[in-house]
């Protein structure tokens, strides 16, 4: 029972086991929160909203049982975290192909580029909290950035 646990953990912390890869396992984990992204906006805002913040509560307890079972904070094996910030990234913003490419961008730029208080949540905060928060945090820079160009392209009507 313990190694199918801890199997099902690994599965669901690299995503599917993209955080294996040798390259960009972040960037490639990302890429998983698109699909989600798609579906759960056809229910609707609020849906989406309670399936994100459902979906950080379970990433954090991933996260956390991946910690103990690779032996380190953070590792780049868990993408489960990524999914979570992309997740935070596309709150509230429209259905549309370049939205979502852009908010992909601006998602991967914050999460890399670490601007506070993303970076003090990376170093500060241990166990899964630490490992997801940070990635939200990151998602909402990203989701201000895509507003900020949505409100300059003019791309709703206010």
């Amino acid at each position: 029972m313990k190694k199918t646990k801890e199997f099902l953990i690994k599965v669901a912390a690299t995503g599917f086991g993209i955080g294996y890869l040798p390259f960009a396992p972040g960037t490639f984990g990302t890429i998983l929160g698109v699909p989600l992204c798609l579906l759960f906006k056809e229910g609707g805002p609020w849906l989406y909203i309670v399936f994100t913040l459902v979906f950080i509560l379970v990433s954090i307890g991933i996260s956390g049982a991946a910690e103990n079972i690779f032996g380190e904070h953070d590792s780049r094996r868990v993408v489960i975290d990524e999914i979570a910030g992309y997740l935070v990234t596309m709150i509230f913003i429209p259905s549309r192909l370049d939205l979502f490419v852009i908010g992909f961008i601006a998602f991967r730029f914050f999460d890399i580029l670490k601007p506070f208080p993303v970076g003090y949540i990376d170093r500060r905060m241990k166990g899964g909290i630490g490992v997801v928060l940070d990635d939200v945090a990151a998602g909402v820079y990203a989701n201000f950035t895509l507003w900020g160009y949505i409100l300059v392209r003019g791309l709703i009507e206010r």
